[in-house]
């Protein structure tokens, strides 16, 4: 089991009082280095191997004015991009490219067989980026490079499974009309952005491949637990993935500032377990997960920290073969 981080990533240095500062990322890896446990490595990777293109796998996803959009913002910082949730430091662009940098490392590492599960500690976060437009604290989609990436690598399906307390509207639209890429999100609505109603189901060839339940403010681990193995039931057995991806928002969380859900450490212990589940069932044990929301500092640490954990637990198990 593998935890992953790029010292790059902390470079992105938003306002005082931003619910994304840096300290996100330290301590969830002070919590994972820090643990009893032997089973699982904790890895800063300061440089990404020559034959990584990563401005061409954000290119697969994102207008390539987009990306330009967000250099050129980064380099006359202070300011923002497209809305002021999204403000901009000099090393905001690094940070970014470092993040979608590291997501597709790690599936490149997946596809080949490196690996079976890991965490990635993506800062900036990315399920809101969407294809022109950066949203809520988000840049690049960087749970959506790693499903393309394992998509074009073995011409299979995956699932993005989202529990983070807001609906991954970026991931969700990049994919709606596509038949390989699954969508499950479990969130609480209405709230930011907006998006995510239990009748947004994908259109065209990606029709039944989004899957959303939307929860009333205040759920509580039964709530919340119940509605994503329901979920995972449904789209294991509609998309058979080869691997399914997590976008691990820990905001719904009853202690996180913004979600206003009922969640505990537990209940995220709960949801890891299920998912585990579905990925010995459906895909040979293959996880991969990506950090995205959680704005409570020891919150966050202590559920990365039960999340880690399970995944650590059940890994090598499943048909790694199939």
């Amino acid at each position: 089991m593998l935890v992953r981080a790029h010292p790059d990533c902390l470079a992105h240095v938003p306002s005082l009082g931003h619910p994304d500062p840096p300290a996100r990322q330290r301590v969830v890896l002070e919590a994972l280095a820090g643990a009893a446990e032997a089973a699982w490595q904790v890895e800063e990777r300061a440089a990404l191997p020559a034959e990584v293109d990563v401005l061409g796998a954000l290119a697969w996803l994102h207008d390539p004015g987009h990306l330009e959009r967000v250099r050129a913002a980064s380099a006359a910082a202070p300011g923002f991009v497209d809305s002021p949730d999204c403000p901009v430091s000099p090393g905001t662009f690094r940070a970014a490219v470092a993040a979608a940098g590291l997501s597709l490392q790690t599936a490149l590492d997946l596809a080949n067989g490196r690996l079976q599960r890991a965490f990635v500690v993506t800062r900036p976060p990315g399920h809101h980026a969407e294809a022109s437009r950066a949203h809520g604290f988000c840049f690049f989609n960087n749970v959506a490079v790693a499903a393309e990436t394992i998509v074009r690598a073995w011409n299979a399906p995956v699932l993005i499974v989202d529990f983070d307390v807001h609906h991954g509207n970026g991931t969700q639209r990049m994919f709606y009309h596509r038949r390989d890429v699954g969508y499950l999100s479990v969130h609480r609505y209405p709230f930011f952005p907006g998006t995510g109603q239990g009748d947004e189901v994908g259109e065209g060839a990606g029709r039944g491949t989004t899957l959303n339940f939307p929860l009333a403010a205040g759920a509580d681990d039964e709530v919340y637990v119940a509605a994503l193995e329901s979920g995972l039931e449904q789209m294991g057995r509609r998309m058979r993935p080869a691997a399914i991806l997590v976008s691990a928002g820990f905001d719904a969380h009853r202690d996180d500032p913004l979600g206003g859900m009922g969640l505990s450490s537990e209940g995220f212990q709960r949801m890891t377990v299920a998912i585990v589940q579905a990925a010995t069932t459906w895909s040979g044990g293959r996880v991969l997960s990506f950090l995205e929301g959680g704005h409570r500092l020891k919150v966050v640490a202590e559920c990365a920290l039960v999340h880690v954990r399970e995944l650590a637990r059940g890994e090598g198990h499943g048909r790694p073969e199939d």
